[in-house]
């Protein structure tokens, strides 16, 4: 029978993970006088008028800080794609005190009872979000695609936008299933389809591992869930792909930018994967690519999960590299499957701003900026310091609520997945509550179903470990 596990004590409240990882969510009296300035002073030059253009932005209930707005239409050949980004190159003075503190971030922290923002909320919350029915400065970028789904043509300029509609997920999902889809996203399952069946074909790798989820119940208290990802979400994330490799094939030909990189997996962690695949009896037929088999898998069945947590071993070593004047020195996204750059989402990651002002000049047949190219040898370092501390925030909020959830448990059955095995011990995936954690005994099956006791579950430590739990069934 299904369990509701929600904290218990009133109050709680993720202000101790802050204070360990020194989340500062105030700025610095300057920066924040330069983001006030800026609302009066928006940089970037001459802007074409594209507030006729029907954009809508698709963000989970709630969001303020806006980055992306699109619009999708059909042309004779195929389709063109518009994408306004939102323009943080306009309100961000270069090597001014916001520039210098924005650096220091690197990205905005998203903890379960706030955010700890990039940018002032004057900005990020305001200004700068592609809110509704406000003109907006953006970076627009139209992209033509043939039938296929693949591109023909790239133009990327400053651009005036208006969004028309502030849409959410599963209003999407709902229209579409009604058969009344908001006009300019009516395409997006057609496009979006294309386009993840061409993912598959360049060797993405694509895991579809549970998402653990932080959700406010009542009177201060925290519930733990599985968020599911939906059709409208890859589709649309397919979207942000799709610019990321637009932009990416623009700097590698100019060679000048910065890319995100991840290298192909070395023969190890294929190997692994293999054993893995034996272990769970999954059949890999010969000659099937690691992405080909992982895309084929269903995500409900526990080998699965096995599956995905063994193919982590194939994204290891994600970077940035920075290059001005030669070809860089890696280009390739493993989880991609083609050379990837960041510049979808600049209200909530660094590297985004620098990236963008990188195509922009190189379309616009100008001179990359000079504060850009100062900028760019630091970004990698910058973005991998950020992108560590993220995890590790993002680690520690989970395991505080999974601590929290299962403090009254100890000693309490629940049915789990082995998701890895090692001599004496592994990791199991529990469903209800949703937790990944440690667990004892010998030779756990992996991607397979057991029954595992809770032994741990410590909310000063933020720990949770569980054993193999045999019942008398299980000892005949």
């Amino acid at each position: 029978m299904s369990r509701t596990f929600t904290t218990s004590g009133a109050g709680r409240d993720f202000a101790p993970i802050r204070s360990e990882f020194g989340l500062r969510e105030d700025f610095p009296a300057a920066a924040l006088v330069e983001a006030e300035q800026a609302l009066d002073d928006v940089r970037g030059g001459p802007r074409l008028d594209a507030t006729p253009l029907p954009l809508v932005t698709i963000d989970p209930p709630g969001s303020k800080d806006l980055d992306q707005a699109v619009l999708i239409q059909r042309r004779r050949r195929g389709y063109r794609v518009h994408y306004a980004i939102a323009d943080l190159g306009g309100f961000v003075p270069p090597s001014g005190a916001l520039d210098q503190e924005v650096k220091r971030r690197g990205q905005t922290h998203y903890l379960p009872d706030g955010t700890v923002p990039l940018h002032p909320p004057v900005l990020s919350e305001g200004a700068a979000s592609l809110l509704p029915d406000q003109v907006r400065p953006s970076v627009l970028w139209t992209i033509d695609l043939d039938r296929d789904g693949n591109p023909e043509g790239v133009v990327v300029r400053r651009a005036l936008v208006r969004s028309v509609a502030r849409l959410d997920y599963e209003s999407v999902q709902a229209s579409l299933a009604a058969g009344t889809p908001h006009p300019s996203v009516a395409l997006l399952p057609e496009v979006g389809r294309l386009r993840r069946a061409m993912a598959a074909e360049r060797g993405a790798v694509e895991l579809q591992l549970p998402e653990q989820q932080v959700s406010p119940a009542d009177d201060g208290e925290w519930t733990l869930r599985v968020r599911l990802r939906s059709d409208i979400e890859a589709w649309n994330a397919e979207i942000s792909l799709l610019t990321g490799m637009c932009a990416a094939k623009i700097m590698i030909d100019a060679r000048i930018g910065v890319l995100r990189t991840l290298p192909s997996a070395d023969v190890d962690a294929v190997s692994g994967l293999h054993r893995a695949a034996t272990a769970s009896h999954v059949e890999w037929p010969d000659g099937e690519s690691p992405a080909k088999l992982l895309a084929g898998l269903d995500p409900n069945r526990p080998e699965s999960l096995a599956m995905y947590v063994a193919a982590t071993r194939l994204l290891r070593g994600a970077g940035y590299t920075a290059f001005d004047g030669d070809d860089p020195a890696v280009t390739s996204h493993a989880g991609v499957g083609a050379p990837y750059a960041h510049v979808t989402a600049p209200l909530r990651r660094l590297v985004d701003r620098f990236a963008t002002e990188c195509c922009l000049a190189v379309v616009g047949g100008a001179e990359v900026p000079a504060w850009v190219r100062a900028a760019l040898p630091e970004l990698p370092h910058l973005m991998s310091v950020s992108d560590a501390l993220a995890a590790k925030v993002e680690r520690a909020c989970l395991d505080q609520v999974e601590a929290w959830v299962l403090a009254g448990s100890v000693g309490d059955v629940f049915d789990a997945v082995v998701l890895r095995s090692e001599a004496n011990s592994g990791e199991v995936f529990v469903a209800e509550p949703p937790v990944m954690a440690k667990c004892s005994g010998a030779e756990l099956p992996e991607g397979e179903r057991i029954k595992v006791r809770l032994v741990e579950a410590d909310t000063t430590r933020r720990k949770v470990s569980f054993e193999r739990f045999f019942g008398e069934e299980d000892r005949d």
